[in-house]
């Protein structure tokens, strides 16, 4: 694990990862699914095994105004608005109706500003998603290919937690601090699990710890630790089904390169089929694996199937 700073990769050698891990066309041309793939029905059954204890933990940051967007690429913190309140019932706006009385609400988001799922068609590299599907599939109304509501029956399956805070000894790992391949098969190691097929694999930096400790700053869009571009070989070589992580952005940044922003996002997300999930709050879920020793689990983390979107909100769920 190191302290980057950018070291000046350029476009041709990221083209050269992306094509080397490119999975376009393994599961047909109209795949929308990518890695996803990988979690079949044996998958879930296992995964299922995987409970012992009936604990349930959220992996899902709270959707409020006290969130960590500042406006950065447009996004801003949920509002919640109330339609019908005890105000409204006191006033007799529902004597209309016989007996019963009710309190409705709003709520307006980003589908990204807390705890969500990329779908492949957020990314685009060299004017393609995944699978080589263009951008003339995801116009105003929406997306047509790639879209979040391919994955609404998707991410339930074996979840593995890699806890790299505890792994060395650290409250946090510091903005730009990199996660290596070598790095992910040592703390999966020292944590006594293995990384495989269909794997949901959720990597900890303590980044949201920090930040609640010491204030949001810049999380949504700054500098975080995350993952190496390194870590596409492991990831793809074990077929893990998707990544997420504590940061807004799963990658380490500063980016690895100037010459592409999120570079991983190209290689994994553009071009292997991996999709990314991002600001999981992961500190319940590490106590409760440290107190124990297990860092698998079954989870059970679609999202909320908004037609047409390109990525979206969450309550991620790990029963241990």
């Amino acid at each position: 694990m190191t302290s980057l700073q950018h070291r000046r990769l350029s476009k041709e050698q990221v083209d050269a990862l992306a094509q080397e891990h490119r999975r376009w066309g393994r599961w047909g041309e109209d795949d929308e699914l990518g890695a996803m793939n990988f979690i079949e029905p044996a998958t879930v059954r296992h995964a299922a095994c995987l409970v012992r204890l009936g604990q349930v933990i959220s992996c899902a940051m709270p959707y409020d105004a006290t969130g960590p967007q500042t406006g950065y690429l447009g996004r801003f913190n949920p509002m919640h608005f109330m339609t019908q309140d005890g105000g409204d019932v006191e006033l007799g706006a529902q004597d209309h109706l016989p007996g019963l009385r009710f309190a409705d609400d709003v709520i307006s988001m980003p589908l990204q500003s807390g705890t969500h799922w990329d779908a492949f068609s957020h990314i685009f590299y060299d004017g393609k998603m995944y699978n080589g599907f263009g951008l003339e599939h995801v116009t105003s109304a929406g997306a047509r290919k790639g879209a979040l509501e391919t994955m609404r029956e998707q991410l339930t399956g074996r979840g593995v937690l890699l806890d790299f805070p505890r792994f060395k000894g650290v409250d946090w790992l510091q903005p730009g601090d990199a996660i290596h391949g070598d790095d992910l098969l040592a703390c999966a190691a020292a944590q006594g699990v293995t990384l495989g097929r269909g794997d949901i694999l959720l990597i900890r930096t303590g980044h949201l710890r920090m930040c609640r400790a010491e204030g949001w700053g810049d999380y949504a869009g700054g500098d975080a630790p995350g993952l190496s571009l390194d870590t596409a070989d492991v990831i793809v070589d074990a077929e893990i089904a998707a990544i997420a992580s504590d940061t807004w952005g799963v990658e380490v940044r500063p980016n690895e390169t100037e010459a592409v922003m999120q570079p991983l996002h190209v290689v994994l997300l553009v071009s292997a089929g991996v999709i990314f999930g991002e600001m999981f709050d992961l500190e319940k879920l590490a106590d409760a694996c440290a107190e124990d020793g297990v860092y698998e689990f079954l989870l059970v983390a679609p999202p909320v199937p908004f037609t047409g979107a390109v990525g979206g909100p969450l309550n991620p769920i790990a029963i241990r």
